[in-house]
């Protein structure tokens, strides 16, 4: 059975940092592009960021680049997402998302989703 379970999420204030985790269980880890995708109340899901099987290539959206940081540990079936000074548009449920294959920024194209874990940055 796949699992992906995320944790991590919390109030922050403006600013401020958060790391997010997700740890994977069913599936070769190792083999696995892994994706950040977040949704805010009243919007539609967004991407965050994707990183490839080897954690070599990293990808993210615009408006999180520079802020946020994308890693994996494939010894411990984790990726991460630190996500620092963030501000109120960062609020959200963040969610992690697995898939074989190419990377890609399309939900649609990831097969498998944890439950979210809730942000929410206060200013």
């Amino acid at each position: 059975q796949v699992q992906l379970v995320e944790s991590g999420g919390g109030l922050v204030q403006a600013g401020g940092s958060l790391r997010l985790s997700c740890v994977a269980s069913g599936l070769t880890f190792s083999n696995l592009v892994m994706g950040w995708f977040r949704q805010s109340p009243g919007k539609e899901r967004e991407y965050v960021s994707t990183i490839s099987w080897s954690g070599a290539s990293k990808y993210y959206a615009d408006s999180v680049k520079g802020r946020f940081s994308v890693s994996r540990d494939n010894t411990k079936n984790t990726v991460y997402l630190q996500m620092n000074n963030l501000n109120d548009e960062d609020t959200g449920v963040y969610y992690c998302a697995a898939k074989n294959g190419y990377i890609s920024r399309s939900d649609s194209a990831f097969d498998y989703w944890g439950q979210g874990t809730q942000v929410t940055v206060s200013s």
